[in-house]
């Protein structure tokens, strides 16, 4: 059961872990966060654009909207800046909605269409984490590839933002 305070703490987590990452993306050498990668999103910005288009898509789901995107692909910002910006936004959305739901509204079962067209049925408690779970999984993967510049990643997890609070 997912509780109100338990959420508005994991969403300000994510927002926090990336304004982490990105300012310590800004201090990598020029052009390295545009580097193609041998990756599924080619390079750091199209990882952390995928992470932007999935929290979209499921902010979709969570209004029961409909989202018109075809793939969790898109580079809707390619400029980092612009993207750093939009992703905020929609952390601070998260953190927002989070701050208003209650222990029954995250436990309302909600039908969504995948974007292969599959049915599903979550509830928004569960949906919330998948979103949570989902971009910690993925700044792992620009964090990797910070390696590739002989450079240690920033510190993300969540027990190092539990601490700082």
């Amino acid at each position: 059961m997912m509780k109100v305070e338990t959420a508005i703490n994991l969403a300000k987590y994510s927002n926090w872990a990336d304004q982490v990452l990105f300012t310590a993306m800004k201090s990598l050498p020029e052009g390295a966060i545009y580097q193609k990668s041998n990756t599924l999103f080619k390079s750091m910005v199209g990882t952390l654009n995928h992470n932007y288009v999935v929290d979209l898509i499921w902010r979709a789901h969570l209004l029961g909207e409909k989202h018109n995107f075809s793939t969790r692909r898109d580079v809707l910002h390619p400029v980092f800046n612009d993207l750093i910006d939009a992703q905020s936004r929609v952390n601070q959305w998260y953190i927002d909605w989070a701050g208003e739901q209650t222990i029954e509204t995250f436990s309302e079962c909600l039908k969504f269409n995948f974007v292969s067209g599959q049915s599903g049925e979550m509830t928004r408690g569960d949906m919330f984490l998948h979103i949570i779970n989902h971009k910690t999984y993925h700044r792992g993967w620009v964090s990797q590839m910070f390696f590739e510049y002989e450079i240690n990643p920033p510190e993300t997890d969540l027990c190092v933002f539990l601490c700082d609070q």
